[in-house]
């Protein structure tokens, strides 16, 4: 949809007004902008016409206007689009590399949900295709055997066998060695039964504990059943008076609570090069049904060897689509840069 240059200008300032106050926008209010010089009798032909246009609705007779869905999606596709400003780098964010993965994406999650006012959310990052980057054994009782799987992304996955029968002390660290050894550095695709074979030759009588090990590996490389789904900022949703009628904040937050949909949202567009970078999702665009009258801005990052996940920002429609737009940008160019990926 093309609109001339006055009517962007309205448009924009109708949104931009919407999102700091929650209430109609009206005529007089938009006559104050400075660099519209328009009388009040021309912003009201000209909302008209966005008024038919289906931009913008009038809630309530007598009252101003407010932004339609369509409205705020012309807004992100033709405004945003225009609007990729220099801001100041973050202050105080993730000056410290860490080295836990799982500890780096709560810490993304607060400080989105801080500087943003709105709800956040991010997965951890999918590793169908990585390597495995170490492996090690260790006893825990008489009959139990704990392996710990480090994955590319430095995502670790333990795992707490049970045993047959005791094994010594340097059974498990000659077998340990051996595994972290020919495994080191294989996607799963790359452990064939050739290299297995010859694992269960070296392991002898311990053959049984190879196949158990490579369960273990299969899993933390799969990463079968639920994404790790961090959340921060559920109670911001209060802040937006239109998010707490009937059950709507209730069932926002239980969803932000549960996590199977958003995991199934977060890892919906992973793989799908179209869908890469910010995507901007407004009310009935959203595939979670607890989330139609929310806008949910996600972006995917990607560290090194394809690893990726999705961070996802939900607040009410009226969402401040430039600022939370930067941020992500400032918070996918960080990791980039902490990951030493070009």
């Amino acid at each position: 949809m093309e609109l001339d240059e006055r009517k962007v200008k309205i448009l924009k300032a109708i949104i931009q007004n919407y999102q700091e106050t929650g209430e109609p926008v009206g005529s007089r209010t938009i006559s104050k902008y400075t660099d519209l010089n328009l009388s009040s009798a021309t912003i009201r032909n000209e909302m008209a016409d966005l008024e038919e246009m289906g931009l913008i609705v009038q809630p309530h007779t007598s009252a101003g206007r407010i932004p339609t869905d369509q409205g705020y999606r012309l807004y992100v596709d033709q405004l945003m689009a225009e609007k990729d400003r220099e801001v100041a780098q973050i202050k105080d964010f993730m000056v410290q590399r860490v080295n836990r993965l799982e500890q780096l994406l709560r810490q993304i999650a607060r400080f989105l949900a801080t500087n943003t006012n709105y709800a956040t959310m991010i997965s951890a990052p999918s590793v169908s295709n990585s390597k495995v980057k170490f492996l090690q054994l260790s006893r825990m009782g008489t009959d139990k055997l704990l392996v710990t799987v480090v994955v590319e992304g430095n995502i670790v996955k333990n795992t707490i066998l049970d045993m047959d029968r005791t094994m010594s002390d340097e059974d498990i660290l000659n077998l340990g060695f051996h595994l972290n050894n020919t495994l080191n550095g294989l996607t799963m695709a790359q452990i064939n039964l050739g290299l297995i074979t010859k694992l269960k030759e070296v392991a002898g009588s311990n053959a049984d504990v190879v196949e158990k090990v490579l369960e273990a590996v299969a899993d933390a490389i799969s990463m079968e059943g639920e994404v790790p789904i961090y959340t921060s900022g559920a109670t911001n949703i209060f802040k937006y008076p239109e998010l707490t009628t009937d059950d709507t904040a209730s069932q926002i937050i239980g969803t932000l609570e549960e996590k199977q949909q958003l995991a199934q949202l977060l890892t919906a567009n992973l793989g799908d090069e179209d869908k890469q970078g910010i995507q901007i999702y407004i009310g009935n665009e959203n595939s979670v049904q607890a989330m139609k009258d929310c806008s949910v801005v996600t972006a995917t990052y990607e560290l090194k060897d394809g690893l990726q996940g999705t961070i996802g920002i939900v607040g009410p429609k009226r969402m401040d689509y430039d600022k939370v737009v930067t941020i992500l940008k400032n918070v996918m160019a960080q990791l980039d840069t902490m990951f030493d990926k070009k």
